[in-house]
């Protein structure tokens, strides 16, 4: 059932994102005269066909799920001896140069487009996120030689408001790559502080880091992370080492062994570590002081054993919900777009001068489980996975590389300033080596997929 979710989530994604690009060529196209004769959804044999339209245009389904692609009538392609005068001046490559130019950039503008409102979709409706609170810092980490103890509610960084986790997570990311300090507002976390008072303004540096370092739990690296609800236990299981120690319902666990327990997440760990072994509890309950001695249970996990004591402990941080009138939201989209696909941009140039591992190219197996993952998750992740896919489907495109649509953009632009078309011979040379390019990448791919399954 989970690989039939992972391929059917696979299959929505990667259909709706070809759709809306090829009909951004197709819709433009029309828009500039030019006659369009297919519109296949898919590459290869053809697997259903039906002609529509006063053009008679056939779309199509193929067999490869892996793309698609608009055909016009092409003059490099057919001859138009036998077609009417009429039709002859519906031809691509008979188009004035800034036509051409349109119909090509439409596609990866499409799935641009397509991102905006995705995300604007989800800004207007509202989904509720952890708050930028921060758990106690480890001594002798970055933050907290910075400044940071925990507690602390972030509210900025360098300048921009934030209050959400997520935001705080995503300016880290690109001031990682523009190598820049963070400088974040922090204030009171304190639920009867609702303003957030501010407390300090301290600089985080990122130097220790690396873009490699983002494939990992970088903040973590640097003694950041999200801060969890107190050790409350939640509903106690029947016959269970809590049950059997006396604990209740509600009890605050304030120590394990004497050590202090700061959040939920520390007595999970600290009860994972400890199969077997006997553990004096001691906390509150209702107002007082108690205390209790548990084992906990050792099951069986993977390859080690850990401990259980089979009562909830809640692990749902401080939320928020942040919602935007739909033209907030829609600026607020087009920013997420434009921050996605200028970090897109600065990862491939890390990549190409060596600063980021060839290991964070990912193929479409890679996708198809990410796709399964946030269609588990939610209808809101998956809406997300399939906005950012779609930023890097049309920042893609845009690359200079011959066979994607900024190869041919590049030609066409050597055609403005130059006067004249590039030559066919070149192009067919161009053409090849963008072709191999593309293999090569899909190589490495595929390649990082297989061991990402495997490890």
């Amino acid at each position: 059932m989970s690989l039939l979710q992972t391929l059917l989530a696979f299959v929505f994604a990667i259909g709706t994102l070809v759709i809306f690009h090829e009909l951004g060529h197709f819709l433009v196209a029309r828009l500039c005269g030019v006659k369009v004769l297919r519109f296949s959804v898919g590459m290869g044999k053809v697997i259903f066909s039906r002609r529509f339209g006063a053009d008679q245009t056939e779309w199509v389904i193929s067999a490869l799920p892996l793309g698609g692609y608009v055909k016009m009538l092409d003059a490099r392609e057919q001859s138009l001896d036998t077609l009417a005068p009429e039709d002859r001046q519906r031809e691509f490559t008979s188009q004035n140069i800034w036509k051409r130019i349109a119909i090509v950039a439409a596609g990866p503008i499409a799935n641009f487009i397509l991102a905006i409102l995705l995300f604007a979709s989800l800004y207007t409706y509202g989904v509720p996120e952890p708050v930028a609170n921060i758990r106690i810092v480890p001594e002798q980490s970055v933050a907290y030689k910075a400044g940071l103890r925990g507690g602390e509610r972030v509210t900025a960084v360098n300048g921009e408001a934030i209050a959400l986790w997520s935001d705080l997570r995503w300016r880290m990311v690109q001031l990682v790559i523009d190598k820049n300090a963070a400088k974040l507002d922090v204030s009171s976390s304190d639920p009867a502080d609702p303003q957030g008072t501010l407390l300090s303004t301290v600089t985080v540096p990122l130097d220790s880091l690396t873009p490699q370092d983002l494939e990992g739990d970088f903040l973590g690296g640097l003694g950041i992370s999200l801060a969890m609800p107190p050790a409350v236990l939640g509903k106690i299981m029947p016959d269970g080492p809590a049950m059997h120690g006396g604990l209740h319902e509600g009890d605050l666990i304030l120590t394990v062994d004497g050590k202090p327990v700061v959040d939920g997440l520390a007595l999970i760990e600290l009860l994972r570590s400890s199969a077997n072994k006997s553990l004096k509890l001691t906390g509150q309950r209702a107002g007082r002081e108690f205390s209790a001695t548990v084992t906990p249970e050792g099951q069986v996990q993977g390859s080690r054993i850990i401990g259980k004591i089979k009562a909830e402990v809640s692990m749902i941080p401080a939320m928020i919900t942040v919602r935007a009138t739909p033209f907030d939201a829609i600026i607020k989209g087009a920013n997420r777009t434009w921050d996605t696909s200028v970090l897109s941009l600065k990862m491939l140039g890390k990549m190409l001068v060596g600063e980021v591992s060839l290991k964070n190219i990912t193929g479409p197996i890679a996708i198809a489980d990410y796709a399964g993952q946030t269609a588990r998750i939610g209808i809101v992740s998956y809406i997300s996975f399939i906005a950012f896919i779609s930023i890097s489907l049309g920042v893609m495109n845009l690359l200079p590389i011959p066979v994607l649509d900024g190869g041919l953009l590049l030609y066409y632009f050597v055609e403005v300033f130059t006067g004249r078309p590039v030559s066919a011979r070149f192009g067919e040379i161009a053409q090849r080596a963008g072709m191999g390019i593309l293999m090569t990448l899909m190589l490495v791919a595929v390649f990082n997929d297989i061991v990402r399954l495997i490890s």
